[in-house]
């Protein structure tokens, strides 16, 4: 594991969001692979919950102050960066006003789903992406954490697929248990399809709902971890029906299986 460099991308991670599991997954498979001698970079959305004071937030100007065009849109991107205390782990985080001000994660107060978290989804991605190029920080693998980084592969393979920083780049996906019904947005494969990606790639935005959004994940990525126990069946087969390297969900609860999965399984 020494020096090879993991990146991990997530919705959630502690301490500056509550410890869901998948909060408490990006916070400590990072930890696991510095005990290692792994180097590891941490990405993940500036909600507006997030207490920036508390946290020792501060925006990196060398990396911020570029446009990312989303659904025929300029949208800014600006970059924050903290570290985890008592940890030697970096987090860096996406920001911009119009997707990430609100004082909320992926729901609104009412539980139900931001209608504009497709576009949410290609900001991160895009964002995190030209972020990582402007670092020149080659990535051996990117584990990806919950159904709001289900584009980046996607995106890796198609869209940045001739970025020689992430040629040999191999992608993890861990899926958990889905928090919404229905589906993301009626308008997704449109908003994707406006980054002249191939129909091919896309097809399951068509219904981009938790099983469409999953089956994305799989079908582009190169290891799976199954980190939920409640995975709905048809997501379980697509995962089992791949052929890819996975973990299951007990195996998934031992920090150390992810060192031996990203060594030997991918």
């Amino acid at each position: 594991m020494k020096d090879k460099k993991i990146l991990i991308i997530s919705s959630e991670v502690i301490p500056y969001l509550p410890q869901t599991e998948q909060a408490r997954n990006s916070f400590q498979i990072p930890k696991a692979i510095n005990e290692h001698g792994g180097q590891t970079r941490i990405f993940m959305p500036r909600y507006g919950l997030i207490n920036e004071r508390r946290h020792q937030l501060h925006e990196v100007i060398r990396l911020s102050g570029m446009n990312l065009v989303i659904n025929d849109m300029d949208m800014p991107l600006i970059i924050k960066v903290a570290s985890i205390p008592k940890e030697r782990m970096q987090v860096y985080f996406i920001d911009n006003e119009e997707y990430f001000k609100r004082r909320a994660i992926l729901h609104d107060d009412k539980g139900k789903i931001f209608k504009d978290n497709d576009e949410r989804m290609i900001f991160f991605t895009k964002g995190v992406i030209e972020t990582v190029k402007k670092l020149n920080w080659s990535p051996d693998v990117i584990h990806l954490h919950g159904w709001f980084t289900n584009l980046f592969p996607v995106y890796l393979k198609s869209y940045f697929a001739d970025e020689p920083l992430f040629t040999e780049s191999k992608i993890v996906s861990s899926i958990y248990e889905s928090n919404f019904d229905g589906t993301i947005s009626d308008k997704f494969f449109e908003k994707v399809a406006f980054d002249k990606i191939d129909n091919q790639y896309i097809e399951n935005l068509k219904k981009a709902n938790f099983d469409g959004l999953s089956k994305l994940a799989v079908t582009h990525s190169d290891g799976i971890i199954i980190s939920s126990e409640n995975l709905p069946d048809t997501v379980i087969k697509e995962i089992k029906d791949s052929k890819k390297p996975y973990l299951d969900f007990s195996q998934s609860k031992d920090e150390e299986t992810y060192i031996e999965f990203y060594n030997n399984k991918l």
